[in-house]
């Protein structure tokens, strides 16, 4: 029995919901839930923080409710940040292995500490910095492909770098807002990567794979490709979008159109009957019916505008073709009915619905594709924390992500 109980906690702010999970190891050392708390958002905007005091408040909420059902306070948590302000880049560094007299040496683990170095001095502009940086591959006289060159021999030594960068004002507005209910942010975490810890499996980002977290505010999506991160981009649509169309098509408040949105994405459509739902109208005129099919105009083509973006987005990748998993949605708004459909005739390949796995005690409410990228932030957090203050190929924190996520396994 150690000493201090072993806890990893996790804190997912988005534009329409706030949430926090703490857990604990379980049965044969697999984490299990412990505690669970959420609360409506306020304060964000298309995926940013726009009143830093109002998103503070259903963040304090989740915390104590997480806190409360665990019976532990929340000291650190790792922090998902996402949004349209998120951009990714590619980069190559290289450096010469050979001494006088000398043509070729071993590779040592200073010299993969400082080919990476050299890789990342790519100059971004002042409001931007990296979030998150994947060794992609290291190649040993051009010869790619290999993960861990330290002890091969060669003359030169390169690696590709796959950078994802934020906004610091809206990135650190996510930071304050955690630092201000009293959690130590142990992490910034780019939240599709915690989702694909939750629900990708390694065969899935070795053949090739989209996973498309569709949020409120926005829409984040990842490639991935022989086993590392390839692609980050994010597109400024998301849910709110679908409930705003709703709310203007039909003259009806925002919060009884999320509730339409909502009933329609949830019908099943191989039964008869309920094909009409009553309709709010703004003021003091009376309710009316409307036909799921009026809603279906409304909600498709902002459906299939989401998914031209996104197809966009795959095809400035330059893997499109090379998706041999296909594509995966996750989040709330991948819950939207019909929507796996309308992505795999826009895209031209398999898209499915995807739900978070691994952990104990889930209840039946966190198997959902909402809390993919919560359940994803503890995988994260649980791996860094198991390899604190183990050996790796790199001194510096980059070879400690590339160890915990480019080599993991389901």
């Amino acid at each position: 029995m150690p000493k201090k109980a072993y806890h990893v906690a996790g804190l997912d702010l988005g534009s329409y919901m706030t949430r926090a999970l703490i857990c604990r190891p379980g049965e044969e050392g697999k984490l299990e839930v412990a505690g669970f708390g959420e609360a409506e958002s306020r304060g964000w905007r298309k995926g940013v923080i726009v009143n830093l005091d109002a998103a503070i408040l259903p963040l304090k909420k989740a915390v104590e409710q997480a806190e409360a059902e665990a019976h532990v306070p929340i000291e650190a948590a790792y922090v998902g940040v996402g949004g349209a302000h998120i951009k990714g880049v590619s980069s190559r560094g290289g450096l010469s292995l050979g001494k006088p007299n000398q043509d070729t040496r071993e590779v040592t683990r200073e010299d993969v500490a400082g080919v990476i170095q050299t890789a990342q001095a790519v100059e971004f502009p002042p409001d931007r910095e990296r979030l998150y940086v994947e060794q992609q591959e290291y190649l040993v006289d051009s010869q790619g492909g290999c993960r861990n060159p330290v002890g091969m021999v060669g003359a030169r030594l390169e690696v590709n770098l796959h950078i994802i960068t934020a906004s610091k004002q809206a990135h650190q507005n996510v930071v304050t807002a955690v630092n201000r209910v009293g959690v130590e942010v142990r992490d910034t975490v780019y939240e599709p990567l915690a989702s694909g810890l939750a629900c990708l499996g390694s065969d899935d980002r070795e053949l090739g794979v989209a996973l498309v977290d569709i949020g409120a505010g926005s829409t984040d999506l990842i490639v991935y490709s022989q086993g590392s991160v390839r692609y980050a981009a994010a597109v400024p649509v998301g849910g709110d979008h679908f409930t705003n169309d709703v709310a203007v098509g039909l003259r009806t408040p925002i919060p009884e159109a999320e509730k339409m949105k909502r009933a329609w994405g949830e019908r099943d459509t191989t039964k008869p009957g309920f094909t009409a739902i009553e309709v709010p109208s703004v003021g003091e005129r009376p309710m009316r019916s409307v036909s799921y099919a009026m809603l279906t105009e409304i909600l498709e083509p902002r459906a299939e505008e989401l998914m031209e973006l996104v197809r966009t987005e795959l095809e400035r990748s330059g893997y499109e073709k090379q998706l041999g998993a296909g594509v995966v949605l996750v989040g709330g708004g991948a819950k939207l009915g019909g929507l796996a459909a309308i992505a795999e005739t826009t895209l031209g390949m398999p898209v499915r619905v995807a739900s978070p796995r691994g952990l104990g005690k889930m209840g039946d409410k966190l198997p959902d594709t909402s809390y993919t990228t919560l359940v994803g932030l503890i995988a994260y957090g649980n791996r860094l924390e198991l390899l604190r203050g183990q050996d790796d190929t790199s001194t510096s924190w980059t070879g400690r992500l590339w160890r915990a996520l480019g080599g993991g396994g389901d």
